[in-house]
C-alpha cells in the first residue's frame, strides 16, 4: 500500500502490500504520453523543415538550417525525457525554492540589462550567442515546482489568508510582474492562470481567489490597451474590415481556407515563405493546416488532447500531493499553451506571441517542455519503481534464508 505523509506530501511504500501495483490506465497513459509526444515532435520536424526552408535560405544560406537544429533539439528532448524519467521527481521538491529564486534573479536581470540600455526592445532572452534561453518559460516551471510544494505543505491551513493565500499570491505576482514588464503579456497571462488554477485545485478559498481577480482583471485590462501594438491587436481582433485586421492574422486564415478537407499536400503551402510571417514559429499551425487540411488540423488537437486527459490520469494516480499538483500544472501549462497558439492562428482570440509546443521552431522551450514530461513519466513509474526497491531486499532475505 502507498501512504502518503501529511507532512512532507512524500510516499511511504509498505513492503507486505507490495502487490499493490499501479493501476492498468496509469502503464497506459504514461506510455501513451510518451508515443504522443514523440509523434509531436516528429511532426514539428517535418512541419519546420517544410515552413521554414524558403526563409532558411534566404536567411542563412541553406534551405536545411531550421531542419537539422530542430531534429537536434528532438533528438536530446527525447534523451532528457528518457533521463528525467528515471529521476524521483521529489528532486523538484528540494530545489523547487532555488529553481524559483533563480528564475526571480534572471528576470531582474532582464529587466536592469534593459534599463541601462545593454537590451533593447523585449528583455526575454538571455544567454550568449546561441545558448540563450527564454526565462519566462523557466519562470513557468519554477512556479508549478514551488507552488505544488508549498500547497501541500499548506494544506492543513490552505483556507488561511495570511499564512496561505497571501504568500502564495506574493510570489505568483511577482513572477507575473517582472515577465509583464520584459514585456510579454501574453506568457504572464498563461502563468498567472496556471498558478490561480493550481491554488484552486490545492483548495484555496474560493472567495479570496474571486476578490482577487476582481482586482486584477481591471490592472490586465488597462496595462493590455496601454501599449499601442496590443491595442492594435485587440481592435484586430474585433474589427470586421478586413484592412484594419491584422496582416498576419488574413493571411493565417487564407492558409487555412486553402488547406480545405484534406489538404495541398507535404510541402505544398503557399502562404509559408512569400505571406506569413514566422510561419515555422507562432503560425506554424496554418502551415499544418494548410498542407494537411481540416483533417490534419483536428488530429493535431486530437493528440494535444491525448497529451491533456493521459497528464490528468497521471495526476490523478500520483502517489501524494506534490505529484499530483505538479502533474497538474504541467499538463495544463502544456496544453494551454497548444491551444492559445492554435485559437490564435484560428483567429478566435487577440495574436499573442505564444509558440505551439513541441512544433514551433525553438530549442529552449522544446527542452523545458522534454524536462515537464520526463517528470509527468517520473510521477507515473514512481509507484512501480518505490514498490520494486521494496521488495528486492525481502526476495535477498529471503534467498540468503
Amino acid at each position: 500500500m502507498l501512504n502518503t505523509d501529511t507532512t512532507s506530501g512524500f510516499v511511504v511504500v509498505n513492503p507486505s502490500d507490495a502487490l499493490a501495483l499501479p493501476s492498468r490506465g496509469e502503464v497506459i497513459a504514461g506510455k501513451l504520453l510518451m508515443l504522443i509526444v514523440a509523434i509531436l515532435m516528429c511532426i514539428g520536424v517535418v512541419i519546420v523543415y517544410s515552413s521554414g526552408a524558403g526563409w532558411a535560405e534566404t536567411k542563412y544560406s541553406s534551405s536545411e538550417y531550421f531542419l537539422w537544429r530542430q531534429l537536434t533539439f528532438s533528438v536530446i528532448g527525447i534523451i532528457t525525457i528518457l533521463l528525467v524519467a528515471q529521476l524521483d521527481y521529489h528532486f523538484f521538491w528540494k530545489t523547487s525554492k532555488i529553481i524559483l529564486v533563480a528564475s526571480i534573479v534572471l528576470l531582474t536581470t532582464l529587466l536592469a540589462l534593459k534599463a541601462i540600455g545593454r537590451i533593447s526592445g523585449a528583455a526575454r532572452w538571455i544567454g550568449f550567442g546561441p545558448l540563450r534561453f527564454q526565462v519566462s518559460d523557466f519562470a513557468k516551471y519554477a512556479i508549478i515546482f514551488h507552488f505544488s510544494r508549498l500547497i501541500t505543505e499548506k494544506q492543513s491551513y490552505i483556507k488561511d489568508l495570511n499564512n496561505s493565500y497571501y504568500p502564495l499570491l506574493t510570489i505568483l505576482m511577482t513572477v507575473v510582474a517582472l515577465v509583464a514588464f520584459e514585456p510579454n503579456f501574453s506568457t504572464a497571462s498563461l502563468i498567472a492562470l496556471i498558478g490561480f488554477m493550481l491554488m484552486f485545485i490545492g483548495g484555496v478559498n474560493m472567495r479570496h481567489l474571486l476578490a482577487t481577480f476582481s482586482l486584477l482583471i481591471p490592472i490586465a485590462v488597462v496595462f493590455a490597451i496601454a501599449a499601442p501594438y496590443r491595442m492594435a491587436r485587440l481592435l484586430s481582433f474585433t474589427s470586421k474590415d478586413e484592412k484594419v485586421i491584422s496582416y498576419q492574422v488574413v493571411q493565417a486564415l487564407i492558409g487555412l481556407g486553402n488547406g480545405g478537407l484534406f489538404g495541398l499536400g507535404i510541402g505544398a503551402s503557399k502562404q509559408r515563405d512569400l505571406y506569413l510571417p514566422l510561419s515555422y514559429n507562432d503560425f506554424v499551425f496554418v502551415v499544418i493546416g494548410e498542407e494537411y487540411g481540416f483533417v490534419g488540423g483536428v488530429a493535431l488537437i486530437a493528440l494535444f488532447t491525448g497529451f491533456f486527459v493521459c497528464g490528468l490520469i497521471i495526476a490523478k494516480h500520483a502517489p501524494d500531493n506534490f505529484g499530483k499538483y505538479v502533474a497538474c500544472g504541467i499538463t495544463m501549462a502544456i496544453t494551454l499553451f497548444a491551444f492559445i497558439n492554435i485559437a490564435v492562428a484560428c483567429h478566435l482570440i487577440p495574436t499573442t506571441g505564444v509558440a505551439l509546443p513541441f512544433i514551433s521552431y525553438g530549442g529552449t522551450a522544446l527542452l523545458l517542455n522534454s524536462l515537464g514530461v520526463g517528470i509527468l513519466m517520473s510521477i507515473s513509474r514512481y509507484k512501480k519503481r518505490a514498490i520494486e526497491k521494496s521488495v528486492q531486499p525481502e526476495m535477498a532475505e529471503e534467498g540468503a534464508a
